[in-house]
């Protein structure tokens, strides 16, 4: 199969869309090509001053994009193809990623040009199917944890807070004595399957987004392929023809439409219950009764956080484990977990992770009115030797809400008890 060439594009064909912690996207907006029309690329970043030269061997060929054998061998073994988007392969070249770069890294965010780059030392990169730039408007929303965890494996300190409140609201208490944007929005709102706490869910996520001025990731809009922001008057003239029927921009009337619309187009898509029964089946024994089964089982080998001592899975081994997922592992008793079973628990947890970190986009059929596609983006592979950082950050995160007196109390609907 003959590769597809970046070259065969102009950098000046490519729009920029929106960037995460670990890549950037962009949209092809130049003349009708077969390979690249209705396609994004995305490429990966690299910090700023950033010493890691093994990208750098001219000698040997980089290999893919791990996002794409993931995709193929593991996730769509989950996920239903019709929630995902197609990934392929494509060349790049150092000199087209050079003038794109040129061309468009002022668009980006001031504060994300300051942290890092595109990583021009990449020779491949990732197409995937463009949900948003030949929409009218698209949303994408970073559901993130749609569970609480159960109580058998969590410490008499933690379980009261863990099984009441749940791990995103307790977070964004410890973001917000950082000083970090507040929200009042809660995930198992979202998941919760209900109306009335879906909208209710929505209309926190809206409100996060008009008062911090878009800086929120939780929530994005798009409109003619362009992130908007509160205060692009004319894009949220836009926005406001799409969800009223008047046209009107009153925020609280808008606000209102959009979580309607947008409530019955979650509501009948399959994704944010699938995406819970993921998470929550995966993460069974939650970080502290998997720290406990790795200290058990591993006595002997120094702790320097958990995982520390132990490699990432390859291909195969993920390919394994989905079939293990398949079979055996729900038969397993969770609640007193075998020591040969652990690296399994520690390559579920992962899984589980790329699916508490994932996006979805929503964007309306083009070929039916009022109806919206609903696909699951942006799941990367999780590394061993980010256990030990969850671990701790977990810690802090727990500690800093019970010092705090307050309890939100957070409703898992979806709970089986």
């Amino acid at each position: 199969m003959t590769p597809t060439l970046i070259t065969e594009t102009k950098p000046k064909d490519w729009t920029y869309i929106s960037e995460g912690g670990a890549t950037i996207v962009f949209s092809y907006r130049g003349p009708h090509n077969v390979q690249f029309s209705d396609h994004i690329l995305r490429l990966r970043k690299v910090a700023h001053g950033s010493s890691d030269n093994t990208l750098l061997d001219n000698n040997s060929e980089q290999p893919d994009d791990p996002m794409i054998a993931f995709q193929e061998n593991i996730i769509s073994k989950l996920v239903p193809s019709e929630f995902l988007p197609s990934l392929v392969m494509v060349v790049l070249d150092k000199n087209w990623l050079r003038s794109l770069v040129i061309l468009r890294d002022s668009d980006r965010p001031a504060e994300r040009r300051q942290t890092d780059q595109i990583d021009v030392r990449r020779t491949k990169g990732v197409l995937a199917t463009d949900l948003i730039g030949g929409m009218p408007i698209a949303m994408e929303i970073k559901p993130k944890w749609g569970f609480l965890p159960t109580e058998y494996h969590l410490s008499p300190e933690t379980v009261a807070l863990k099984t009441g409140t749940c791990r995103f609201c307790m977070h964004t208490s410890f973001r917000m004595e950082q000083g970090a944007v507040g929200t009042t929005y809660c995930p198992l709102d979202l998941f919760s399957s209900d109306d009335t706490r879906v909208r209710k869910a929505l209309g926190a996520l809206w409100a996060g987004w008009y008062e911090s001025n878009g800086s929120l990731n939780n929530l994005r809009l798009f409109v003619q392929g362009r992130m908007i922001k509160p205060d692009d008057d004319h894009s949220v003239q836009l926005l406001a023809d799409f969800f009223t029927a008047d046209g009107s921009t009153d925020v609280q009337n808008l606000r209102q439409s959009f979580t309607s619309v947008l409530a019955q187009a979650l509501l009948d898509s399959p994704v944010l219950s699938l995406l819970s029964t993921l998470q929550r089946t995966l993460d069974v024994l939650d970080v502290e009764g998997l720290s406990k089964l790795y200290t058990q089982t591993l006595p002997d080998l120094p702790y320097n956080g958990l995982g520390s001592s132990v490699p990432d899975p390859s291909m195969d081994e993920w390919k394994d484990f989905v079939k293990i997922y398949h079979s055996d592992y729900h038969s397993w008793n969770h609640t007193v977990p075998s020591p040969r079973h652990l690296r399994h628990y520690l390559i579920a947890y992962l899984l589980s992770a790329t699916f508490k970190d994932c996006s979805i986009i929503i964007s309306p059929k083009s070929t039916q009115v009022g109806s919206f596609d609903v696909t699951i983006i942006d799941m990367d592979i999780k590394s061993m030797n980010r256990l030990g950082t969850w671990e701790r950050l977990d810690r802090k995160i727990v500690e800093h809400y019970k010092s705090t007196g307050s309890q939100r109390r957070c409703i898992d609907s979806q709970r089986v008890t």
